[in-house]
């Protein structure tokens, strides 16, 4: 007797919910777990064992998607090829690292301490590596490009550098494992990167920012030092400003009832109009300064305004001249990047950086304030809470060194 074909129906699709697998012919069969999550398994027969293969989930693949990929599979078996081989073989060649990103992390749900550290580990990937390597195929990432995502925060950042590098040799081994690429792993420390990069303790000590969990401890003594000089800092640090924007404001350009200061173009870097969210704690320490003509900052005679050299001798004379004061930007960039989970084009615009051409399509309508508003409000509560300095350190991971 002939086999019955096509014995599902879409409206049956969506009207069943008793878990259990319901059978269409020729191999396809609907799957509902007892979850209710419903997918698509084609079984088949290699070599005297039963196999089924995943065609997706009912979401994703129509029933009749679900019949040409079985159709599709039943002409693989004909060539005398194995359709869970071809796939991964597939795969293998077109698989991002951004996808595989996401696969490891789904691997690895039950060892997460908690969601935080995995958003941890997604926001780190994405901000530092995902603009290099995020579309290409994990087959095709080599040692070059590996060294073109560390190198620029090597010394400047080293801890993140660390990190990162061990999370980025953590998926391309699970590429390896998972047959998405094969041989040595170009992140790898020992014999390899070690002798490109340099050793993390010898260039620690050139590194200009202060790690971050050490932010709310220094901070909390600024907070006691008197002069324009120390307030500079603190809203430099408040705001991730540059030294030039920060001592060359205008208090015309403050609007301390909005909560907003708006950075001429003519002074910016990137030579656009630039409007910094301004936290509670930032439009108090403002609030709190004397005004003494036009410059927020002004030198003795207000004429002017205070040297660019005035945040770096408070440093140095608080015992911290090993930093720049540039080196803030840095330790708020690595804070957002492991502690929260807000995207990368955020971050980038927090700190008037200009934004990839594929970003800047989507996301350049607006600058994104209320998400930045919100952004810098946090970083402020974590600059002026000393008991939770320290508090959020990533687990070390295998691979990082």
């Amino acid at each position: 007797m002939a086999r019955q074909h096509n014995r599902l129906s879409a409206i049956k699709v969506q009207q069943l919910r008793e878990p259990g697998r319901y059978g269409d012919g020729a191999g396809l069969s609907l799957q509902i777990t007892k979850d209710g999550v419903k997918s698509w398994l084609f079984r088949y027969e290699r070599r005297g064992r039963e196999r089924w293969h995943g065609l997706g989930p009912v979401r994703d693949v129509t029933l009749a998607e679900a019949r040409e990929a079985a159709l599709e599979c039943r002409r693989l078996l004909r060539e005398g090829k194995d359709p869970i081989v071809v796939r991964k073989l597939t795969m293998a060649r077109t698989m991002t690292f951004e996808q595989c990103v996401e696969e490891f992390l789904a691997s690895r749900e039950a060892s997460w301490r908690n969601a935080k550290h995995r958003a941890q580990w997604r926001s780190t990937l994405s901000t530092y590596a995902g603009p290099v390597l995020g579309e290409l195929p994990v087959a095709d990432i080599d040692t070059a490009v590996i060294v073109r995502v560390l190198r620029p925060i090597w010394t400047q950042i080293p801890e993140t550098a660390r990190r990162l590098r061990g999370r980025i040799e953590n998926v391309l081994d699970y590429a390896n494992v998972h047959g998405h690429r094969s041989g040595e792993n170009p992140a790898r420390w020992k014999g390899h990167l070690s002798h490109v990069l340099g050793k993390p303790d010898r260039t620690a000590k050139n590194h200009a920012a202060l790690p971050y969990p050490e932010v709310p401890a220094f901070y909390e003594q600024l907070r006691h030092r008197e002069g324009l000089g120390a307030r500079a800092l603190e809203l430099t640090i408040l705001t991730a400003a540059r030294t030039g924007e920060m001592i060359g404001s205008h208090w015309e350009e403050i609007d301390l009832e909005a909560g907003v200061w708006t950075v001429p173009a003519g002074r910016m870097k990137m030579k656009r109009v630039h409007r910094v969210p301004l936290s509670p704690r930032a439009v108090d320490v403002l609030k709190a300064l004397t005004r003494r003509g036009e410059f927020v900052f002004p030198s003795t005679n207000g004429a002017k305004p205070i040297s660019n050299m005035t945040m770096a001798e408070m440093l140095k004379g608080m015992g911290y001249g090993h930093v720049t004061v540039h080196g803030f930007r840095s330790s708020f960039r690595d804070w957002a990047a492991e502690t929260t989970t807000y995207p990368n084009h955020v971050v980038e615009m927090a700190l008037a950086h200009a934004i990839g051409d594929k970003v800047e399509a989507a996301y350049r309508r607006g600058d994104l304030f209320e998400k930045r508003h919100r952004l810098m409000s946090e970083w402020a509560s974590f600059c002026v809470s000393p008991t939770r300095s320290g508090v959020i350190a990533p687990m070390q991971q295998p691979g990082d060194p």
